[in-house]
């Protein structure tokens, strides 16, 4: 297991650790410690303290930098979205880092491995156990790699008011009439899917689809700011 994970650092992230014992402590959880009382563990608490850190520096300085025009509140909204327990359990299923966290017998049974906050835990001290063993350049590098495109694939849409930007954007010469339209709705009742167009003077210049209505609006206008080419420092 260990030489499949050396592998997948590597080959996905051209990450390869010096020191192993930083990157077996990063995925150890306490109960596989302490089923294990012969032998010479750590656990991840303190490379999760150090690793929360160093990713909210690294993030803070991507979209400080990323958004020059953005202000202060703004960019404490996107950060939080950035570093939040749910979005680091996403990243850590995305990189499949539940399948190496060195788990007690108690702990997997109880279903630990697929626990959200535990995911939180590891993803952050994995974030810690590159920046020791790797240097700040490194643990840059994999947010490149995994984080930093979540803003254009959608990831943290909801943080951007693309219905604002729109609006503002074409009424810049003047009033004008914008609405949107449901087009569609489809799925069972916890999984709807909208489809909504939006309308700018009766003319269609947008659509998008989403699991509730205002996200649906929301990707329309961001379509329509796509289709006119805006794309100021806002949105990219």
């Amino acid at each position: 297991m260990q030489k499949e994970f050396d592998h997948k650092l590597a080959s996905d992230y051209n990450i390869k650790f010096n020191n192993e014992a930083l990157l077996d402590e990063a995925f150890t959880q306490a109960s596989y410690v302490n089923e294990h009382p012969d032998e010479d563990l750590k656990f991840y608490e303190r490379l999760e303290f150090l690793g929360d850190a160093v990713y909210q520096l690294v993030v803070s300085d991507y979209i400080f930098k990323r958004y020059p025009e953005m202000p202060q509140g703004r960019l404490t909204r996107l950060r939080a979205a950035m570093v939040n327990r749910h979005s680091f359990s996403r990243f850590a299923r995305e990189c499949h880092f539940d399948k190496y966290i060195r788990l007690g017998k108690g702990e997997e049974k109880a279903g630990a491995r697929n626990r959200d906050s535990l995911l939180c835990d590891i993803f952050e001290s994995f974030i810690g156990a590159v920046y020791l063993d790797q240097g700040i350049e490194t643990v840059k590098n994999f947010c490149r790699l995994v984080i930093f495109p979540k803003l254009d694939e959608g990831w943290f849409d909801e943080f951007f008011d693309h219905k604002t930007e729109l609006q503002e954007a074409i009424q810049v010469n003047g009033p004008v009439d914008i609405n949107y339209e449901l087009l569609d709705e489809d799925g069972p009742d916890n999984d709807r899917q909208f489809k909504v167009a939006v309308l700018v003077d009766n003319q269609e210049l947008g659509v998008g689809e989403g699991h509730s209505k205002k996200s649906a609006e929301q990707a329309a206008a961001k379509a329509a700011l796509n289709k006119l080419g805006i794309k100021d420092q806002k949105l990219q």
